[in-house]
């Protein structure tokens, strides 16, 4: 398989503090991979990096391409989407005009209106929506708006932090469902960070166990599942 994201020797920083101490792994094109580990770990900090958001040392390279001179909205317009903790729908416009926002670097009008349908034919709810404020819809809805906002890029990797935060369970069932279906029907690789780690597991193929900043664990989702200290750490069993 070909390896599309590859990162070494990652280590970053807020301000004078070390958040992490020397990350290497890769993602291989259309996997679908999950980085798990307890709050302050460091993942969210780990798909800040990539997207150069934070200071940070060490080697990124998407499809061969070095990341770590380049702007945050240069990384998008490789390939890269993030959907961060927290959602960051613009709440005071509407579900459409959240979808056309999405697509605000691409020119294609006829390929951007075919997409929206697409959105709209992964999340149904959000077509009732379509004239609605995002700020009013529910935690879900706002959620499964900002992953169709960044689907709506067309990217060739996306950056999900903590998805089913705040949601609940059936929503998130619901959510993780439709991820796994991107992933399969457009080829779109996926790192996902989630505290749900049994969910995450399920999803993913692939994983990471991060403690205090630094990578701990490594395997197929399935080992990483079986094995005994990440049952009782994450699995609650």
């Amino acid at each position: 398989m070909t390896t599309l994201l590859n990162v070494k020797d990652l280590r970053a920083y807020y301000g004078q503090v070390q958040a992490l101490h020397g990350l290497t792994f890769s993602l291989n094109e259309g996997s679908l991979t999950t980085l798990l580990g307890a709050n302050g770990a460091g993942k969210t900090t780990t798909l800040r990096a990539i997207c150069n958001m934070v200071r940070s040392t060490g080697a990124i390279e998407f499809d061969g391409q070095p990341l770590g001179s380049r702007s945050t909205e240069n990384i998008v317009r490789l390939g890269i989407a993030h959907v961060p903790q927290g959602r960051g729908t613009f709440t005071a416009m509407t579900v459409e005009e959240n979808l056309q926002l999405g697509a605000i670097t691409r020119t294609d009008k006829a390929g951007i209106v075919a997409d929206i349908e697409r959105m709209y034919a992964y999340f149904p709810v959000l077509k009732q929506r379509y004239s609605q404020q995002a700020g009013t819809l529910s935690g879900g809805e706002q959620q499964m708006l900002a992953v169709a906002r960044a689907l709506m890029l067309r990217p060739r990797l996306m950056l999900l932090d903590e998805p089913s935060f705040g949601l609940a369970p059936l929503v998130v069932r619901d959510l993780f469902k439709i991820l796994g279906k991107i992933n399969r029907e457009e080829k779109v690789s996926i790192l996902v960070v989630e505290q749900n780690a049994q969910l995450a597991l399920e999803l993913a193929d692939h994983a990471y166990v991060i403690e205090t900043g630094r990578i701990v664990m490594s395997g197929s989702a399935k080992e990483i599942a079986s094995n005994e200290d990440v049952r009782k750490s994450y699995l609650g069993y």
